[in-house]
């Protein structure tokens, strides 16, 4: 079971080869670098690039570079401020940064959903229909039944009320032994959770609160709501129908791989390939489940039954909505390879897939290449967005760490109250830049965007390849 897996067949590495990279970026010149009409963005994304060149190089970033980078900086966030044709989600981080009840709001909103499950499995504990139907009618069922009501209905004060009112009701002898117990009413009462969602109620009309929610609205809608609902079905229906135009090139790609080599089907493909548990490494922030796999037969190899036949990972194929969504997507990719490299060598694993389990050698996913250097024969993002006539060298993640970053914040929010700002207060990004390993990916991000898209193809032309 130790044998290395079969090198590439030259018909699949003649196809790779062949297929276009409409998506692929230019090298960067110092004609290039120093466009006078280039945009904020694209300024930032050339100063940080000869910014690590230099300090590749064992050289330090001068000082000119670092007033092209603050300046450049300085104008992104007088775009992004722009009333008209701003940026929504950086104009909602700056009333965040700026204003105590925004940023209460959001702190409570980020653990509202789990604040709700309590709620309502401490309303379920006294107040579940079940129990109510135990207590027959009358004015304790018809209480716990607001009580319900209110929770499903997200009532916070108005349950609270009803808790109160609850336990304030003077008990009958009769009704000293029944449910609910005063125990499970205060507990409700004083629960931590029913006074974050009465709080984020209160908020919730905040002038600055609604301001905040504006222009997340403008960014796209809520989460849950009945358009986001829609929107999340149209993205999954596209990601669907791409992933089997993808499917369907590899699946040519097989056909012509088993005719070339004249042996019965030694080429098959597989989608949803979820990696087991049984593989010794951590699983943690790795890509666990490829989209779409080639697979070669590994001649000779069988289970320990001797009657199902193990495989080898010829090409590992991950559908993406845009580019900007495979760059985010990439260090997770990196560490699903090195994942699959950790495989034991002379075991044989099951992995499941759409098509049923299938048995890959673990001497040929430790062959797997795990340096990003070495992908391009072995894996490839699909993605059916069209190309952009100026594609954008500053990465989305990459910009938003910029945004983010307190003194861009501080920054801006000076820019709010209309007074005197300098750029020379965005130093502090260039020095973190520079220095800090938690902006060592902003500070590599157009060496990773061009080797990102390298990778990513167009479902369209690998299918016209095939």
């Amino acid at each position: 079971m130790d044998k290395p897996p079969l090198p590439p067949h030259p018909l699949l590495d003649a196809t790779l080869r062949a297929v276009p990279r409409r998506y692929r970026l230019p090298d960067l010149d110092d004609a290039c670098a120093r466009a006078r009409d280039a945009t904020p963005a694209t300024t930032l994304a050339l100063v940080i690039e000869q910014a690590r060149v230099a300090l590749a190089r064992g050289e330090t970033p001068d000082a000119e570079l670092k007033d092209r980078f603050t300046g450049a900086l300085a104008r992104m966030v007088h775009e992004a401020m722009r009333a008209d044709g701003g940026d929504p989600v950086f104009q909602a981080m700056v009333l965040r940064h700026r204003a105590a009840p925004v940023r209460e709001y959001a702190s409570l909103s980020a653990r509202a959903d789990q604040d709700r499950r309590a709620i309502h499995a401490a309303v379920n504990a006294v107040a579940h229909p079940g129990k109510q139907r135990s207590l027959g009618p009358g004015p304790q069922r018809e209480a716990l039944a607001r009580l319900h009501a209110y929770a499903g209905a997200a009532a916070w004060n108005a349950l609270h009320d009803a808790v109160q009112r609850l336990l304030e009701t003077p008990r009958t002898p009769a009704s000293v032994d029944e449910p609910p117990a005063a125990h499970g009413l205060n507990q409700l009462l004083e629960h931590p959770a029913l006074a974050r969602l009465r709080r984020l109620d209160t908020l919730a009309s905040d002038p600055l609160v609604v301001e905040y929610r504006t222009l997340w609205e403008r960014y796209g809608p809520r989460s849950g709501s009945a358009r986001a609902v829609a929107q999340g079905l149209s993205s999954r229906q596209r990601g669907e129908a791409a992933e089997a135009q993808a499917t369907q090139a590899l699946e040519a790609l097989a056909q012509r791989l088993n005719a070339a080599v004249d042996a019965p089907a030694p080429y098959r493909v597989v989608t949803s390939m979820r990696v087991p548990a049984a593989i010794p490494a951590a699983h943690q922030h790795a890509k666990s489940e490829w989209d779409v796999v080639l697979l070669r037969q590994s001649a000779g190899d069988y289970d320990s039954g001797g009657s199902t036949p193990a495989w080898d990972v010829c090409l590992l194929v991950e559908v993406k909505a845009s580019v900007d969504a495979a760059t985010t997507d990439f260090p997770r990719l990196l560490r699903g390879l090195r994942l699959l490299a950790q495989a034991d060598q002379d075991a044989v694993y099951p992995f499941a897939t759409r098509q049923g389990t299938v048995l890959l050698r673990g001497a040929a996913l430790c062959a797997l290449p795990s340096a990003s250097a070495a992908l391009a024969r072995t894996v490839l993002y699909c993605c059916d967005a069209p190309a952009e006539p100026t594609p954008r060298l500053l990465s989305a993640a990459s910009r938003m760490q910029l945004l983010s970053a307190t003194p861009t914040l501080d920054f801006a929010a000076v820019l709010t109250a209309a007074a005197p700002v300098d750029a020379r207060g965005l130093e502090p990004v260039w020095l973190a830049l520079l220095e800090r390993a938690d902006w060592r990916a902003v500070l590599n991000q157009y060496a990773t965007l061009r080797q990102v898209r390298e990778l990513v193809v167009h479902t369209d032309d690998l299918l016209a390849a095939v």
